[in-house]
């Protein structure tokens, strides 16, 4: 009889401690140790507390169910451990979802969120939202707080209307998920994917052009995902869906900075890099050849100045060292006649100090809104993203194959020959005679 009643008193203890529920109602906890709540549908995605390989610290995050190599893709207290298994996660009746120290009752962390009539549900997406029961809005999802992984269906951009930004940031390291070096970010005036260390970027893709950015391949369907860009008057944001059920992929930022596009090994149980890689040349390296140097990767050396601009350290330059960058053979002066040069299929430049106007899409108008500006050194003007123009130095340049955008560079007329010269004067005595009447007409 007491074997009996032990067996009994142990399967009950194993059956808890595997339990799995759906969703989370109002005052109901989710137990460290004891309980975890499972993706609906095909159970794809699962809940819970867990620690890092080699840490005794725990957090509360979303993981692949199924997956033989444990693989974490959202961490909710990831800038707050708890010391110990005493996490209760729970949901208040007005839809706030609170991580809790048992033993002290402190608050480790919070979604801050709230709803009429809310559960907490983790959808097959592996997205953890609040719903709302009545109106099936969601009134918080994990979505909108990346970490450092990208899934199906998860947006990195921008939604101009709210304000939300979507990007993702390393782990310090694959012990500690708290916030690393490395951020990966969509830059929302020239639609461009920039990844930084701390402060500083490491990488930049080059403007988006409807079909490619810079001069990658364009955006195409591929044996394991299919990637969309969107950009409009409300949004701007990457997103990517597996091609089919049987295909799991995920984008992820590494503690060590690299960027690693991973697909499951469904044999194995493996994640596998599919050949994906950012930093693709020398050229790639951000600013490589210095302010106003221009990359080419089909040339050796890689750098050189372009056509009116020479070494700022010639010396430097003889030694193969470029950092020092390129300055204009001809100082710009206002008051004395100045052309744009225009350069092909390049990778347009990057500034703190550049503006963009969508509503100017006509190379004249951009030139002239450029033209006005005595400290505009460039533009650039496409249907997509509108005129740009650029103040102070041209920063990480390069020269593509295919894809790229045009830029017209500033520099003195008589950089550009005789002949040139006097067309420049014809195009700046017809832009100040169109500009009196045009002041004339208005008065």
């Amino acid at each position: 009889m007491k074997l009996l009643l032990l067996l009994f008193c142990f399967a009950l203890i194993c059956f808890h401690k595997s339990y799995a529920i759906d969703s989370v109602e109002p005052n109901q906890t989710l137990l460290d140790n004891t309980e975890t709540l499972v993706s609906t549908g095909q159970e794809i995605f699962e809940l819970g507390f867990f620690s890092p390989r080699n840490s005794k610290n725990r957090y509360v995050g979303i993981w692949y169910k199924n997956v033989q190599d444990f693989t974490v893709v959202w961490v909710a207290n990831r800038e707050n451990p708890l010391a110990d298994s005493s996490g209760v996660l729970t949901m208040t009746p007005t839809g706030n979802v609170v991580l809790l120290s048992n033993q002290s009752g402190v608050t480790i962390w919070s979604s801050n969120s709230s709803a009429k009539n809310p559960s907490l549900e983790l959808l097959d997406s592996g997205n953890l939202v609040v719903k709302d029961s009545g109106s099936g809005r969601y009134a918080w999802q994990s979505f909108d707080h990346p970490c450092d992984t990208q899934i199906a269906g998860m947006k990195l951009g921008w939604d101009f209307l709210t304000g939300q930004h979507w990007y993702l940031t390393s782990w310090n390291s694959l012990q500690d998920p708290s916030i690393g070096n490395y951020s990966y970010k969509v830059d929302p005036r020239l639609p461009q994917v920039v990844q930084r260390r701390a402060n500083e970027i490491v990488y930049r893709s080059g403007p988006w052009d409807g079909v490619r950015f810079g001069g990658d391949p364009p955006f195409y369907d591929n044996p394991a995902f299919r990637p969309f860009y969107i950009f409009n008057q409300t949004h701007l944001y990457y997103i990517f869906e597996n091609i089919d059920n049987s295909s799991v992929t995920r984008f992820w930022v590494h503690p060590s900075g690299s960027l690693q596009q991973l697909k499951l090994n469904r044999g194995t149980g493996d994640w596998v890099p599919i050949v994906f890689s950012l930093q693709k040349d020398e050229c790639d390296t951000f600013g490589r050849c210095g302010p106003n140097g221009i990359c080419d990767n089909n040339r050796n050396p890689v750098c050189h100045c372009p056509t009116g601009f020479i070494p700022k350290l010639p010396q430097d330059w003889a030694g193969l060292d470029s950092s020092g960058g390129c300055v204009l053979r001809t100082k710009l002066n206002c008051s004395a006649e100045e052309g744009f040069k225009r350069f092909t299929h390049t990778k347009l430049p990057y500034s703190p100090d550049y503006l963009v106007n969508r509503s100017v899409v006509i190379k004249q108008d951009c030139e002239l809104i450029c033209r006005r500006n005595c400290s505009c050194v460039a533009y650039s003007v496409s249907r997509l993203t509108g005129c740009a123009i650029w103040f102070r130095e041209l920063v990480d340049v390069r020269l593509y194959d295919v894809g790229g955008q045009d830029l017209y560079i500033r520099m003195a007329a008589s950089e550009f020959g005789k002949i040139a010269c006097a067309n420049i004067s014809i195009y700046i005595h017809l832009t100040k005679t169109w500009n009196f009447r045009n002041s004339f007409s208005k008065t």
